[in-house]
């Protein structure tokens, strides 16, 4: 009886202690064949507006996200980290806000700096137009503005492992 009554007691505590948060997956899947991004023409915090076809020639990190998703919540920490690496190497992010107001996303950048743009896909049309299904998805653009990867959920960007193929595309 005593062990019926700690099993059923200690066990279940035992198996939530070993839940930490649970860690992205470090893997990009490759998109082939490669087809054309679609373009887009979104403004950032500031009002200025940014066109996907203006960073041709350079590799493109298109993360798709909501302040309302946890995932998108746990990843952009390291989407910081990650821009603080490349930003540099002719390698662009931009994170495309699905459906917010900018106040709402002012609002989560106190508590999560993003040095990187945030646009505004105020109507979601242009996320509508990506081949998505749910938030966060992150694509990679290559220089000639082709989906190369996609990323569905979240992934911890500053991860040598996501940004090796990344810098390989440069190339």
């Amino acid at each position: 009886m005593r062990l019926l009554i700690w099993l059923f007691l200690f066990l279940p505590l035992s198996a939530l202690a070993g839940e930490g948060p649970k860690s992205f997956p470090p893997t990009l899947k490759a998109v082939e064949p490669r087809v054309e991004a679609p373009d887009f023409a979104l403004p950032d915090m500031d009002g200025k507006v940014h066109r996907l076809s203006d960073y041709r020639g350079q590799v493109v990190i298109v993360n798709f996200w909501a302040t309302w998703c946890p995932p998108c919540r746990r990843e952009m920490p390291s989407m910081q980290r990650a821009w603080l690496k490349i930003r540099d190497q002719g390698i662009m992010m931009l994170a495309v806000n699905v459906g917010e107001t900018e106040d709402t996303v002012f609002e989560f950048s106190g508590e999560y700096p993003m040095e990187f743009p945030v646009l505004f896909d105020r109507d979601s049309a242009v996320s509508d137009a990506w081949p998505m299904r749910a938030l966060p998805t992150t694509f990679v653009i290559d220089p000639q503005g082709r989906i190369a990867y996609r990323a569905v959920g979240g992934r911890e960007w500053d991860d040598e492992r996501l940004l090796r193929p990344i810098r390989a595309l440069r190339h």
